[in-house]
């Protein structure tokens, strides 16, 4: 075990919530932070309280409602409906601009008043759907501006970047977590917890994963 503390952005779905169990496993505290960023489904902040819940961790949740505004996209705006077929000529329109970057450093902000250097978080280039934001580049990046930025020595960990979906239902089983996983968590893009709607891209790539892995189990 790391003998210090860390901080996961937490957002209630599969990858934050193997995460914040993986943190868990290997820091001696951990907390947890998310936003409400004005998502069509706040679903997923009450799944992520109840989670963090069942794992004895604190979670803070701020309000930043400004993105719906900044940007047009389906995961903030009910006029927009999910893309089901990832364009080819651009990302699809699930992508928040910058909500990684101000997720970060919103809880980079967090971390350093409460004395935390190790920020986790779920992203993954692996299975990356296009988002230019979870991209390793991106996070080694952000990671020094950071430490610039606040003169503070931070660590961003990325227990997910190089893991496809089935690879993260292994870590999950791994974690004596995949219950909490399949039933309690909420990835799907129309709100819907556990394996959800079943036709949107999120829940496309999560049950497609965990077939796959369910599938390397029996061979």
């Amino acid at each position: 075990m790391i003998a210090d503390k860390a901080l996961v952005v937490f957002s209630g779905g599969q990858d934050s919530t193997t995460c914040l169990f993986w943190a868990k496993q290997n820091f001696a505290a951990v907390q947890a932070i998310a936003f409400d960023y004005g998502q069509r489904h706040k679903i997923e902040l009450e799944a992520a309280q109840k989670i963090a819940n069942k794992a004895g961790i604190p979670l803070s949740v701020f309000k930043i409602d400004l993105l719906g505004q900044l940007t047009q996209n389906a995961l903030t705006s009910q006029e927009m409906n999910v893309e089901e077929v990832k364009p080819e000529n651009r990302p699809p329109n699930t992508l928040v601009e910058g909500r990684n970057m101000l997720f970060l450093t919103y809880a980079a902000i967090f971390a350093k008043a409460n004395e935390i250097h190790h920020l986790i978080t779920g992203v993954g280039q692996a299975d990356f759907s296009g988002y230019p934001d979870c991209r390793n580049d991106f996070i080694q990046s952000l990671n020094g501006t950071l430490k610039l930025s606040m003169d503070f020595d931070y660590t961003i960990h990325t227990p997910l970047m190089w893991k496809n979906k089935a690879e993260i239902w292994q870590l999950a089983n791994e974690l004596g977590v995949m219950e909490i996983i399949q039933n309690e968590t909420v990835t799907c893009y129309n709100g819907v917890k556990g394996s959800g709607c079943g036709h949107c891209p999120a829940c496309m790539l999560r049950n497609r994963g965990l077939e796959n892995y369910l599938k390397s189990k029996r061979s």
